[in-house]
């Protein structure tokens, strides 16, 4: 991705929130300098990867495949002093070109997909196969703002304004903001997140994207604070 479309793409999300009337945390509108300036207080921010992350998971093609995340809250399974015990996220998506993130599950990271603002989310549900695959004939088990839902293999369910979906390890889900509705606002709320080794795609070749430096960057993403900001 072009930093120059990460830059936008945040610029964007900043703007979606303003008009759903919500706020992030204050480190959610530093700009890099304002990063620099606080070096000696981002010890445990830095440690369990809060902040921006904007991704395309490798796919080259952002506008369909990709979302622009923020991680609010988040803890770290080898150290229980680090962060909080749970993780808190805000995901934001394109609802003209239905943008998705694309099917994967997780082993151990349980979670709640909440839609928090804007449009409609969707979601394609499978059980995961032995081999990482998805099972097109087993029944799926979600709950869904707390009732159990029994759907067939490959289901896709609508999340309006408000309303959420519980997904547990080895659940495949994708999931995308419905075309026409406008763009969506989705949170997570999940067990302990660990981006870097809990994530297993179907397709997606990296979690995080090769960035090509065209601008200057404005927001540092979560995985290269340290670098961007020589801490």
């Amino acid at each position: 991705m072009k930093r120059s479309e990460i830059n936008q793409a945040i610029r964007a999300s900043l703007a979606l929130l303003e008009a759903n009337m919500l706020k992030l945390p204050m480190f959610g509108y530093w700009d890099v300098e304002d990063w620099r300036a606080r070096t000696d207080e981002l010890g445990n921010i830095v440690s369990v990867m809060l902040g921006w992350d904007v991704t395309d998971f490798g796919s080259g093609d952002f506008s369909h495949t990709g979302a622009v995340l923020i991680t609010l809250r988040n803890g770290r399974l080898d150290d229980p002093l680090a962060g909080t015990p749970y993780a808190e996220k805000l995901m934001f998506l394109n609802h003209g070109t239905e943008q998705e993130i694309p099917f994967h599950f997780h082993k151990t990271k349980s979670e709640d997909i909440i839609n928090r603002g804007g449009g409609i989310l969707a979601l394609e549900l499978y059980n995961s196969t032995p081999d990482g695959g998805l099972d097109r004939e087993s029944e799926i088990h979600v709950k869904m703002d707390g009732i159990v839902r029994a759907l067939p293999a490959g289901s896709t369910v609508e999340i309006e304004k408000g309303g959420s979906i519980t997904l547990h390890p080895g659940l495949h889900h994708r999931f995308w903001a419905k075309k026409g509705c406008g763009d969506l606002i989705a949170g997570e709320v999940s067990s302990i997140n660990d981006d870097r080794t809990d994530n297993y795609f179907l397709e997606a070749p990296s979690r995080f994207s090769e960035i090509e430096e065209d601008e200057a960057a404005i927001w540092p993403l979560c995985n290269e604070i340290e670098s961007l900001i020589s801490i």
